[in-house]
This record gives structure tokens, C-alpha cells and sequence, in this order.
């Protein structure tokens, strides 16, 4: 590490193909006219992209801020924070405004607000909203997991201090074999066996197990990246993905089992292997869909349930211009709210950073 923040751009672009697969989970159910079963079936499990949002962010922390924020100092604690509220927080605090002028919309026709309680509002504007406060996801539900997000990154500069002593592979790797098995035994102590269970109840558990593993993770690569046998340990990984994945479906595990170890693995062998779907992942439309991934995940929730006000029948079915229309529309809000005010925010509130040593530059 030269204390420079690491960029590995394969990520980027599964980060994007991961947003999309969130995406699709939520409109998933318009679409049974369009798609066989089978295919609905699949995207039914696009939650699971959620599991490798947390683990990416604990990689890519890791190695970004991670030695810095092992010395424990007040001021690089408190920048880290401050560059974490400036990337997440901007963004959700406009389209959470969004959310409540569609609930007064709803109030004025007589129409169902329901699932936009404005006494919860709060948490949802301070990022606290799926820290067991509430028992039902409310106004923009993906934000469930930025919410604990902002609980990881509060929890992230102990984790740095607690890991700046070195350890060995086998040491991580068993690190990271009882933080998975940690998830498990948690789900089956509260009766589940899908990841996409007791959100309000154990998605922050989820999230925090899940980026801790991340950032064992990046432990690991940190270590291995430089080998010269780097690139076979990346394919050996992909493979282990894939043996896990048809472990897990054959012999019917429970999702809890198999799922994050699978994703781990998939991670590590895109952040190790230089194959041609790493390089595809790392340049062109795929890696533009990771840089504005935050916004698509963001937006879509919003932006379909409009789109289905205005432009579907009371079926909620989408026909194939539909669907066209749809993608088209979100990818173009997600890049204008990218351009327009996920960056501007970010320059803004970074510039703004007290103390020494602030970047105007957005944050990773």
C-alpha cells in the first residue's frame, strides 16, 4: 500500500450489473407477461445483489482508508465520515423529497399513503430508519441498505484499529469462514433461510457481517495480488464460486449456507483474475453502469412506481415499449443525477470538510 486510494475498475462494472439486477427484482412481477416463469423465478432472487453491494464496500474501504484510519486519529476518523455522508446522504436526501411529494400527492387525491408513514420520515432523513426502529420498510424501501451502510461506516474506523495488526492467510481466511458461519447460525437461530428475510430485524446484522467479510477480503487480496501465481488464484476462486453456486442448488441448502461465500469468491476472483470479463467489467458501457450505479439503485424505486401511474394499466403489466421506455428513462435519470447532483454534492460538502488536509475530489 503507497496510502494512495486503490481503483479496481472490474468492480466498478459489477457493481453496475449488480444495481441492475436490484432493479429487475423490483419490477420483476410486471414483467410475468413478458418472461417465462422460469425467468421471473430468477430475478426473484436479485435481492442477493444487495449481499455484494455490502461485501464491495468493505473491500473498497479497506483498501482506500483503511491504513489511515488504523492510527486511530481523531481527524481522519472524523474525514472519513464526513467524505461518507457527502457521497450517500446528498442523493438520498433528494429523492426521499421526491418520496414526499408523491405522499402529499397521494393525500390530496385520497388515494393509499400507506407506505409513506410521515411519522417515521425522520429516520429515513437521518439514515437510521433499519436499525430495529421500525417493523416494515417505509418510503424508498432500497434505502434500507444505505441506512446500514452508514451504520458500517460508523462502526469501520474500529475495525480499521482492531486490523492493523498483520495477519496471515490462513488467520483471514479463518476470520472470514466464522463471520459466515456467524451469518448462518444467525438466520437459523431466528427460523430463515433466505437472505432477503427479517429485513427490518436482520438486515443490519446482514450488512455488518457481510462488510466486515469485505474487508477481510481486501486483506487477502492485498496479499495475493502481487504473486505471481495472482491470476490462478483469481481463476481458482471463480471456479470455487461456481462449485459453491451448484453445491448449494444441488443439494438444497439453505441461501444462508452458500450464497455469501459464493459472492465472496466471485469477488475475489474478479479483483484478482485479468480475464476478458474482468476486462469487459472494467471499461466501456458495463463500468459507466457501476459509476451511476448509486443512483440507479436509488431512483428506481421511485421512478417505477411513477411510471406505473402514468403509463401502465391497472394490470401493472408491462408490454415490451413498456419495459423499453423504462430502462431508457432510468438510465438517463440515473446519469443526469450522477452528473447533476451526486458529484456537485460531493465536491461541495468535501470542500467544506473541516480540518486540515480536506479534498474537494468525491469520495470511492
Amino acid at each position: 500500500m503507497t496510502g494512495q486510494p486503490l481503483r479496481l475498475e472490474a468492480l466498478t462494472g459489477m457493481r453496475g450489473i449488480a444495481a441492475w439486477l436490484v432493479v429487475f427484482y423490483h419490477i420483476r412481477l410486471s414483467l410475468a407477461g413478458l418472461l417465462p416463469a422460469p425467468v421471473i423465478a430468477v430475478l426473484a432472487k436479485g435481492y442477493l445483489a444487495v449481499d455484494l453491494f455490502f461485501m464491495l464496500s468493505g473491500f473498497v474501504l479497506w483498501l482506500t482508508y483503511g491504513p489511515r484510519l488504523a492510527r486511530g486519529e481523531p481527524s481522519a476518523i472524523g474525514g472519513f465520515w464526513w467524505r461518507r455522508i457527502a457521497r450517500i446522504w446528498p442523493l438520498h436526501a433528494v429523492v426521499l423529497a421526491g418520496f414526499v411529494l408523491l405522499a402529499m400527492a397521494l393525500l390530496i387525491t385520497g388515494k393509499d399513503r400507506s407506505g409513506y408513514p410521515f411519522a417515521e420520515l425522520p429516520l429515513h432523513v437521518l439514515l437510521i430508519q433499519n436499525w430495529g426502529f421500525t417493523g416494515a420498510l417505509a418510503w424508498n424501501h432500497p434505502a434500507w441498505s444505505i441506512s446500514t451502510e452508514m451504520a458500517a461506516y460508523l462502526l469501520f474506523p474500529l475495525l480499521a484499529v482492531l486490523g492493523r495488526r498483520a495477519l496471515g492467510s490462513a488467520a483471514l481466511l479463518a476470520g472470514l469462514a466464522l463471520l459466515l458461519m456467524g451469518l448462518h447460525l444467525l438466520y437459523g437461530a431466528w427460523g430463515h433461510s433466505s437472505l432477503g428475510d427479517a429485513i427490518t430485524t436482520l438486515g443490519l446484522a446482514r450488512c455488518l457481517i457481510e462488510f466486515t467479510a469485505g474487508t477481510f477480503a481486501a486483506r487477502l487480496w492485498l496479499q495475493w495480488h502481487g504473486l505471481p501465481a495472482a491470476r490462478q488464484i483469481g481463476l481458482g476462486c471463480g471456479l470455487a464460486a461456481a462449485a459453491t453456486v451448484t453445491a448449494g442448488l444441488w443439494f438444497g441448502l439453505a441461501e444462508t449456507a452458500w450464497v455469501p461465500l459464493a459472492l465472496l469468491l466471485l469477488l475475489l476472483s474478479m479483483a484478482l483474475a485479468e480475464g476478458p470479463v474482468a476486462r469487459r467489467l472494467a471499461k466501456g458501457p458495463l463500468h459507466w453502469l457501476g459509476e451511476v450505479s448509486y443512483s440507479t439503485y436509488l431512483c428506481h424505486f421511485g421512478l417505477f412506481i411513477v411510471f406505473k401511474l402514468v403509463l401502465v394499466g391497472p394490470d401493472l403489466q408491462l408490454g415490451l415499449w413498456q419495459l423499453t421506455a423504462f430502462i431508457g428513462l432510468l438510465v438517463i435519470v440515473s446519469g443526469l443525477s450522477h452528473a447533476l447532483i451526486e458529484l456537485p454534492a460531493q465536491r461541495a460538502l468535501n470542500a467544506l470538510q473541516p480540518g486540515p488536509g480536506r479534498k474537494t475530489v468525491p469520495s470511492p
